[in-house]
């Protein structure tokens, strides 16, 4: 198992750090979040250190998957959730602020201001379908790319 002494959340899997762990197994643990977002905002983790989504190994993330949606149906049925948000922040720029690969597993308390303080974090507005559709054909493709596709109104952006 891979380990940072610096990072938190391994000493969390090490249990050097105090935290409040609800649910473990051989791969991943779960803990309650210490800064919530909601009442019950758990946060799941592998044991072995991976910074993030690109560096995780595929059978911890499946493990994660796993105990999240089992969380999930306990929020549901323990918490009275009406719903449950998964949120994996994977970088600086996706606000990601432990480099421990960790999926947010946070209920949803519909108009329950008390339980529930999360907001959507964007706008929901319809995309341009030009640019929808250019986008698709450059994640489609196999050819490695020169450089990251440039993302902008049609007329801004040659082809790809």
């Amino acid at each position: 198992m891979i380990t940072d002494a610096d990072c938190i959340f391994c000493k969390i899997v090490a249990q050097t750090v105090p935290t409040t762990i609800i649910a473990e197994d051989d791969r991943v643990v779960a803990f309650l979040d210490t800064a919530p977002a909601t009442d019950g905002h758990a946060l799941v983790i592998p044991r072995s250190h991976s910074a993030d989504l690109t560096d995780i190994d595929p059978d911890d993330l499946a493990a994660v998957a796993r105990l999240a949606q089992q969380l999930s149906a306990r929020m549901r049925d323990r918490l009275g959730a009406d719903g449950v948000n998964l949120l994996q922040c994977s970088g600086e720029a996706a606000w990601q602020t432990v480099f421990h690969f960790h999926l947010h597993v946070i209920p949803r308390y519909g108009d329950d201001a008390r339980r529930d303080r999360l907001v959507a974090p964007w706008t929901f507005t319809p995309g341009e379908p030009e640019s929808i559709e250019r986008l698709a054909h450059v994640l489609k493709s196999s050819a490695p790319a020169s450089a990251p596709a440039q993302l902008g109104p049609p007329d801004v952006v040659g082809e790809q």
